[in-house]
């Protein structure tokens, strides 16, 4: 206590959270959000080049808020979107990293094709909207004519095109495998060959109907994230964004492990506005890390933190990650209901961080920190408004408006409201920067959603998707827990290699039918494979955004990698308890009795304080193998939602503390060689 003590009463550093990081510290944040996000960097222009792209951004964006309330054929409108953000990927990205950074003769034939095989599909009507789906073209899916297998097969060439320049080759060349299987399928031997489908039926499925590239996938990205990821830049560039990070620094006390807890409540709050882990990490570690330098983290534990705290932002309600939008979509229920059935995992997954900040300012003997911004109290009077706009898309849901509903008036609550101030004041240049980031934002999730929809197309017109499935289930020999476990270790896969969005529509297909036919609720399930796919940005060896916090704070990036697991570990453990346990599981989704979920709840928060002290090491001193291996039991069995399980649990807690605080306080700080931290 006596070490607390000295703590308290240390002089706290000041620091300004506007100050920049010297000598080889010092960082280009936009130039990291680019290296180490999974999309390539975009070209900037000026000039007359600059203002015919961003009018094309712009009336992108646009078009999407004119969607959201005008009656648009869901076809035109799929369509015409994805022909737009094809035009605007190939002028706005590079053929490769480090190319040219001017418009060639190449990137312009790939936009006029974009255009062309966009229109095909589309017949002129004398309608009040002027475009619609010619219908003979639709009839003719499997039975399409030269120029139709012409047209979709130089579509998916360009949608396989847009996506190797914006988020890798992986991907396409994982699309172009599965429509060579889909081809050749009679090679195969046994359960995995099928009778092959010749050109005609592949670009049919395609290109003609809504099970490939036009399916539900594209859709969301289309609607839900394109109207969030502009929401999120109207926010950015009304100032929410400088608000939010001065309003955590403001608003947490003066406490060794003050600049823990603020660096993660920032992140939450930025990750509103971001919606991408990596980028989250980015921008709040590089006004961040002073703080956290000075309080006395190190490095690595600095980059844990910091990459702990914006992975969990896009986790988190009430805007999560574009996989959410998903969900809502493939379980057929509302993004209300999975903002709902998020927000218990989200407490735990706190609640783990700030439990691991407590123990590690104790191990590392952090200090308080003094933040040079405005009070708490003048920040709130001055920029109040920033927090209407989130409240007010949770109101809106509540009272039965639709999610794009909520989220354009929220968009337009967010524009009025700047006004009140004139330094937040979205002036027409900030709002057609909004406009156009919103835009130019979406262009890598378009791109992706339009690929996952070919691998979609494939794995349901060869049956390969159930085929997987099954394969999982007798590797597992029909045991859940193995089926669960593979299932994210194929998750897990898939993110090293493809982005989130990505990970999840292909995990969707081949995995959810498995645990589905194993008697899991099919909203856990999603939800599961959710969990992993976002998880992969904290997963080795890829772990984007714990490299990207390492190049931040200079530590090591794989013991910062480590680090953040034990920080992310309730994220890793939580969907096994809502998938395990097949009938008091989904309360930890906040599904079923009000009582049963309160109990759930309590039990899991238990479960966390008993994991976070196991793995940890650490109580009020550092703990023994004895304790913690009878801590991390009893976390094991809390986890596992059942009264049982929880009685015994709960008393294997109480005597894992109970060990602790006698030898500790008891005198006996001779006995039993406390077990190393992690």
């Amino acid at each position: 206590m006596q070490d607390d003590r000295n703590r308290e009463d240390q002089s706290p550093p000041v620091v300004d959270p506007d100050e920049e990081i010297s000598d080889r510290e010092l960082v280009n944040t936009q130039a990291l959000i680019e290296e180490y996000e999974s999309e390539s960097p975009t070209r900037h222009f000026l000039g007359p080049v600059g203002w015919i792209v961003g009018g094309i951004a712009v009336g992108l964006s646009l078009y999407a808020l004119y969607s959201s309330r005008a009656t648009i054929p869901m076809q035109v409108y799929r369509t015409s979107f994805l022909g737009i953000a094809l035009v605007l990927t190939f002028l706005l990205y590079p053929w490769r990293r480090g190319a040219s950074r001017k418009i060639n003769i190449i990137d312009i034939g790939l936009a006029v094709a974009a255009i062309v095989v966009s229109l095909y599909p589309l017949s002129l009507s004398f309608t009040w909207f002027p475009l619609g789906i010619d219908q003979d073209f639709v009839r003719r899916a499997a039975r399409p004519t030269e120029m139709d297998v012409w047209m979709g097969a130089i579509l998916i060439i360009l949608v396989l095109e847009a996506t190797r320049r914006t988020v890798g080759w992986i991907l396409p060349a994982f699309s172009v495998a599965l429509l060579a299987y889909a081809h050749w399928g009679n090679v195969f031997p046994g359960d995995w060959g099928h009778r092959g489908y010749d050109l005609d039926r592949i670009v049919g499925t395609m290109y003609i109907t809504l099970e490939g590239i036009f399916g539900t996938a594209l859709d969301v990205a289309a609607t839900y994230i394109v109207l969030f990821t502009i929401y999120g830049a109207v926010l950015e560039f009304s100032g929410a964004g400088k608000f939010f990070l001065d309003f955590s620094f403001a608003a947490t006390g003066r406490k060794a492990s003050s600049a823990g807890r603020t660096a993660t409540i920032a992140g939450f709050l930025l990750g509103t506005v971001s919606g991408s882990g990596v980028a989250t990490t980015v921008t709040l570690g590089s006004v961040a890390w002073p703080m956290l330098r000075k309080a006395g983290y190190t490095r690595d534990s600095a980059g844990a933190v910091l990459s702990a705290g914006g992975i969990g932002a896009i986790l988190s309600p009430p805007t999560l990650g574009a996989a959410a939008f998903l969900i809502a979509e493939y379980v057929q229920i509302s993004y209300l209901d999975v903002i709902k059935m998020a927000m218990i995992p989200t407490i735990l997954y706190y609640l783990c961080i700030f439990l691991m900040i407590e123990l590690d300012s104790r191990k590392m003997n952090t200090r308080a920190v003094i933040i040079e911004t405005l009070p708490t109290g003048t920040l709130i009077k001055r920029y109040w408004y920033h927090f209407t706009s989130l409240i007010a898309i949770i109101v809106l849901m509540i009272i039965g408006f639709t999610p794009l509903t909520a989220v354009v008036y929220a968009t337009g609550l967010a524009f009025l409201l700047s006004f009140l101030r004139r330094d937040t004041a979205m002036t027409p240049n900030r709002t057609w920067n909004a406009l156009r980031g919103g835009a130019v934002s979406t262009l890598s999730v378009a791109s992706t959603c339009a690929t996952a929809g070919i691998i979609v197309g494939v794995m349901t017109l060869t049956g390969l998707g159930l085929k997987m499935s099954d394969l999982i289930v007798d590797l597992a020999n029909e045991q859940l827990f193995l089926t669960v476990l593979y299932t994210g270790l194929a998750v897990w896969v898939l993110g090293l290699a493809v982005p989130v969005t990505a990970s999840y529509i292909i995990a969707a297909a081949i995995t959810a039918p498995a645990l589905i036919s194993m008697g899991v609720p099919d909203v856990a399930v999603h939800m599961f494979i959710f969990y992993y796919a976002v998880l992969s940005e904290v997963s080795p060896p890829t772990a984007l955004s714990p490299f990207a916090a390492a190049a931040i704070t200079g530590g090591n990036p794989f013991k910062t990698m480590m680090l953040t697991w034990k920080y992310t570990l309730p994220a890793f453990v939580v969907p096994f308890m809502f998938t395990l346990n097949r009938e008091n599981g989904i309360n930890l989704l906040a599904l079923g009795e009000t009582s049963d979920i309160i109990l759930s709840t309590v039990t899991a928060c238990l479960a966390i304080v008993a994991l976070v002290a196991g793995v940890g090491g650490w109580l009020l001193k550092p703990a023994t193998w004895l304790e913690r291996g009878i801590l991390v039991v009893a976390a094991g069995l809390l986890l596992y939602t059942g009264p049982v399980q929880d009685v015994t649990g709960t008393a294997l807690l109480i005597l894992g503390i109970a060990l602790h605080v006698m030898r500790t306080r008891g005198g006996n700080e001779a006995g039993p060689t406390p077990a190393p931290a992690v």
